[in-house]
């Protein structure tokens, strides 16, 4: 059961950007997940070279695998193939601090940033734009996964931006079948994050020094936090039940995972070792934070932005 209501209207931010729907709903439901039955109208394309010591990805942002029926109820936009061109470390390193997806402070320009992008050429992008109360300053923002709001997500917890861009907030069912990922052995690289790590799913050597040791599940270290949220013109109150991001705290040591859900080890294709990013089964499912100095992951669509079948401009809904 969903507590709460999504309010008819839109908060227009203060700097005049995009309107956001204005959310009452305080508590944390089931996700529906739209049947992936359907072939991308467009094939997918998308390339790798090594250019001056960047890593040069591109592609249309179009997956080989099935898809859900986009526009639907929770999500008006149409998947467009987009022109990516993104430059990342071909050689990265660890920076001073970790940096978060989610942008805490500001109320100009998008609230997250994209993790990275997949093989396929599809990005990994889990934040969302939806706001309690439609109040950015409050930075309550809205978990994809938390089954608070309805976003259209298909089979593989991905849906489509107002750009027509198809993008992963979880796990990518369909696209890690396509890869053979299995508990039976290390999981195969599944993307690039921005900072220039490999980002790999659900499985890994349990000594991350030894490729001869079992292979083992990859579990977060993050968890509910105890208590109850502010309420108020500070928060929505309520139980911390994983309907906002901010629901969850990191415990150290939980899981086998850090505070950006990875971890330094050696993999098959890093004999040598390499810092890794994991997608896990439990939150954040795909990873929060950035390990290294992370890329700019933007670009344009090829064709006019989410455009809907009868031709005009859906309303802006989610991300």
């Amino acid at each position: 059961m969903v507590l709460g209501v999504t309010a008819l209207v839109f908060a227009q931010p203060r700097d005049r950007g995009p309107r956001m729907r204005k959310h009452t709903v305080t508590r944390a439901g089931s996700v529906r997940l739209v049947p992936a039955t359907k072939r991308p109208q467009a094939k997918n394309h998308h390339s790798v070279r090594i250019i001056k010591g960047e890593r040069v990805l591109g592609s249309n942002g179009i997956p080989a695998h099935l898809v859900g029926a986009f526009p639907n109820s929770g999500n008006p936009h149409t998947i467009t193939e987009q022109n990516y061109d993104f430059k990342i470390p071909a050689d990265p390193e660890p920076a001073h601090r970790v940096s978060p997806v989610h942008y805490d402070q500001g109320t100009s320009g998008p609230p997250n940033r994209p993790l990275g992008i997949a093989l396929n050429g599809v990005l990994f992008d889990p934040g969302t734009a939806e706001f309690w109360n439609g109040d950015r300053d409050a930075n309550w923002n809205y978990e994809a996964l938390g089954g608070s709001i309805d976003l259209g997500l298909d089979d593989n917890h991905a849906h489509v931006q107002p750009t027509g861009a198809y993008h992963y907030h979880g796990l990518p069912t369909k696209y890690l079948a396509e890869l053979g990922v299995s508990r039976n052995r290390h999981s195969p690289q599944v993307g690039w994050a921005a900072d220039g790590f490999p980002i790999y799913a659900l499985y890994g050597y349990k000594d991350p020094r030894d490729p001869r040791s079992q292979v083992v599940e990859m579990t977060s270290s993050y968890r509910l936090r105890s208590g109850k949220r502010p309420s108020g013109k500070t928060g929505p109150g309520g139980k911390y039940d994983g309907a906002f991001l901010r629901d969850y705290e990191f415990a150290n040591g939980r899981g086998t995972l850090d505070e950006c859900n990875g971890r330094f080890c050696v993999t098959p294709e890093f004999p040598n070792g390499t810092y890794a990013y994991f997608l896990t089964n439990k939150w954040p499912v795909v990873p929060r934070y950035f390990r290294g100095t992370p890329a700019e992951l933007r670009s344009e669509t090829r064709g006019q932005q989410g455009q809907r079948r009868d031709g005009r401009r859906p309303p802006r809904r989610g991300r």
